[in-house]
């Protein structure tokens, strides 16, 4: 079982859906297929297959993140000496050589990446480009859209 890089914040956003899902959503599938089976007949009861579908899925989710944090590997940038380096939890600044547009991305795991956030996953094409780079270095991305480079403007470990 391989461990899984997370930072702080990723770890407290896993505990807090597990308890969302375990305390609150959990219960209330729970009396919606109760309430659905009530109504008689469950092989033509829509109502009754619907929360067990959405049971199934939630258990689904609750197993996938107890292993997420089963296999958490726990990582805090702050407690790391800045060397100017792209690690896993860093944040990047870096400029677009082609169009000069700034961009700034914060290097996380894959439950809390979120592009609108500018937060994004460890193993995406463009973090592949920049992990083990250093500030000022130039970064090529080959990527479907075709390739881009980037200047690393600056790297924080914040």
């Amino acid at each position: 079982m391989d461990k899984e890089p997370v930072t702080v914040n990723g770890l407290e956003k896993l505990k807090k859906e597990l308890e969302h899902l375990k305390n609150i959503k959990r219960p209330n599938i729970i009396t919606a297929i109760a309430e659905a089976r009530s109504h008689g007949d469950l092989k033509e009861n829509a109502e009754y297959h619907a929360a067990k579908e959405q049971q199934s899925l939630l258990e689904g989710r609750i197993v996938e993140i107890n292993d997420t944090i089963a296999r958490a590997n726990v990582i805090d940038v702050i407690k790391i000496e800045n060397n100017g380096k792209v690690i896993f939890g860093s944040t990047v600044e870096l400029i677009n050589i082609k169009t000069n547009e700034k961009k700034i991305y914060r290097i996380v795991g894959k439950d809390e990446a979120n592009i609108k956030e500018n937060l994004i996953y460890f193993r995406s094409p463009l973090v592949k480009g920049l992990i083990g780079k250093n500030k000022n270095d130039i970064a090529q991305l080959v990527s479907p859209a075709g390739e881009k480079k980037f200047k690393i403007k600056d790297v924080k470990y914040i």
